[in-house]
């Protein structure tokens, strides 16, 4: 093939390879320029996307510089599916370097088909790179799964800039923790199906009334708030004049959350200048130093880490984190959700029919329809036919009789899971995912001390009144399998955790 001006070189280019620089320097030669469009620029610890783009950058130009390629490197933000990806890139291109890339002076190398027809249909001329050879050839991609496998022969693999940029700054186990999480999706979430707009204005609304039931066991000093979500809380912690020495760290998985508070702080929302944020997984690693938190806070987190990850074996692995991190006489606050005392009784529910639609049977097809047209359905559901949805869609599997008087016989827990989950149509598929009623009060009692905390005394079960009230009273009843009338059972958990001063290390 001609030797062309340009070899423009799209990819996430997380790991340079010995071949790609074995072809590349077969590719062009003194007078052409690599451009390396390096794409999901603006993501950064997901499955997808492991490394930053800053040391993908430092990466390439390294190898640049030993290779001998004159080359141009260009971030290209992360776009929505589209058919018009190859043009976005080169329109891309042309803002940051000036570079007019036409077909007449610039050969695509590509080795995801896909990818190329875009290039293609815009009259590249096309190179596949490693899809071209032969004999199979490891590509980036496999190479990265070799580290994340702990197999060492990656770094044969591997360009020596590579290896030299992952070794100086620790990439390698940054790289096995997150492709190995059991926790977060590819994209940097919990879930892929969760609406992020409607969760950050649902938490946002709630965040004084969660400052405020908090805010007098807060101990000064460094105070973290892990799962920050959009950094609500913090905002309201900022303002209070007895915190003004201390340290507000926000700690948050979900990348689009995370953003949001990155742009919160740059658009000057924090008076204290030592508001610091961290896109982390507390069950990756350690993300502190051990003792050297004051107070963590955790709002709606746990049962997350219950839903998602193991169950109890992810939710100690938590909570050992957290006192391990904690000074001696520092707290852990947690308010979340929690399951009613007794959750494996049998319980009668009774659920109101009238208020929509009664299918004869559930869909198990929701999640194929994706979450806007999943919650559209499930919206237009009695409260009864919603029951046997959720029982097909909840990913805790529970059993239920239904009765000729209309009444169902199940766990108590399930029924309360139900019932505190039935009104969340918006993210139907995301929150049939998680288990509100996994744990009950005496539950976190024996795990909070087994680990080593000691309860303060304003830990406590709790119940939503207005839940109860505006969302569970006027469509359903609580009854004993002998028909007595049920008190609701409490819905929500406050604990106060402390490390003793002197205690296991």
């Amino acid at each position: 093939m001609q030797v062309m001006r340009h070899v423009l070189f799209p990819g996430r280019h997380h790991v340079l390879t010995r071949f790609q620089a074995e072809y590349l320097a077969g590719l062009a030669n003194s007078d052409s320029t690599v451009v390396w469009a390096v794409t999901s620029a603006n993501h950064e610890n997901t499955r997808r996307n492991p490394v930053p783009y800053h040391r993908r950058e430092a990466a390439i130009e390294r190898f640049s510089v030993m290779t001998g390629l004159r080359s141009v490197v260009v971030p290209v933000f992360d776009t929505a599916p589209t058919e018009r990806f190859a043009e976005v890139t080169v329109k891309t291109i042309a803002v940051a370097t000036g570079l007019e890339l036409t077909p007449a002076d610039t050969v695509v190398a590509c080795s995801t088909p896909e990818v190329a027809a875009l290039y293609a249909a815009l009259g590249f001329p096309l190179v596949g790179v490693e899809a071209d050879q032969e004999h199979p050839v490891e590509r980036p991609w496999d190479v990265l799964l070799r580290l994340a496998d702990g197999d060492e022969t990656w770094r044969v693999l591997a360009h020596p800039a590579t290896v030299d940029v992952f070794d100086r700054y620790g990439l390698t186990e940054t790289v096995r923790s997150v492709v190995n999480d059991p926790v977060v999706g590819d994209e940097g979430g919990l879930t892929a199906t969760r609406d992020y707009r409607t969760y950050v204005e649902a938490f946002a609304g709630s965040a004084a009334r969660k400052w405020e039931l908090v805010r007098g066991h807060v101990r000064p000093g460094r105070i973290v708030d892990i799962g920050c979500g959009a950094g609500a809380v913090l905002e309201l912690a900022d303002r209070e004049p007895t915190l003004r020495e201390s340290d507000l760290i926000g700690v948050e998985v979900a990348r689009h959350l995370y953003e949001e508070c990155v742009h919160k702080k740059a658009q000057g929302a924090f008076a204290n200048p030592n508001v610091f944020f961290y896109r982390r997984n507390v069950l990756g690693g350690a993300v502190f130093r051990p003792r050297s938190v004051d107070t963590t806070l955790t709002f709606a987190l746990t049962h997350e880490i219950w839903s998602y990850g193991e169950q109890w074996k992810s939710l100690r692995r938590f909570a050992e984190a957290i006192y391990a991190h904690t000074v001696p006489g520092g707290i852990w606050i947690n308010s979340d959700v929690c399951g009613p005392d007794g959750r494996d009784v049998p319980v009668r529910l009774r659920l109101a029919d009238s208020d929509g639609r009664n299918p004869e049977r559930p869909r198990d097809d929701l999640a194929r329809l994706g979450p806007a047209a999943a919650g559209e359905y499930v919206a237009g559901l009695s409260t009864r036919a919603r029951l046997d949805q959720f029982a097909v869609d909840f990913a805790f599997p529970f059993a239920y009789e239904a009765h000729d008087d209309g009444s169902v016989t199940l766990p108590l827990g399930a029924a309360m899971d139900y019932l505190t989950r039935k009104d969340y149509v918006e993210n139907w598929l995301s929150e049939t995912r998680e288990q509100f009623c996994g744990l009950e009060f005496a539950d976190w009692k024996a795990l909070l001390g087994d680990v080593g905390f000691v309860l303060e005394p304003a830990s406590t079960g709790t119940r939503n009144d207005w839940i109860v009230a505006n969302r569970l009273a006027p469509v359903a009843a609580l009854e004993h399998l002998d028909g007595r009338p049920m008190e609701w059972p409490v819905t929500h958990v406050l604990l106060v955790a402390r490390r003793p001063h002197t205690a296991m290390a």
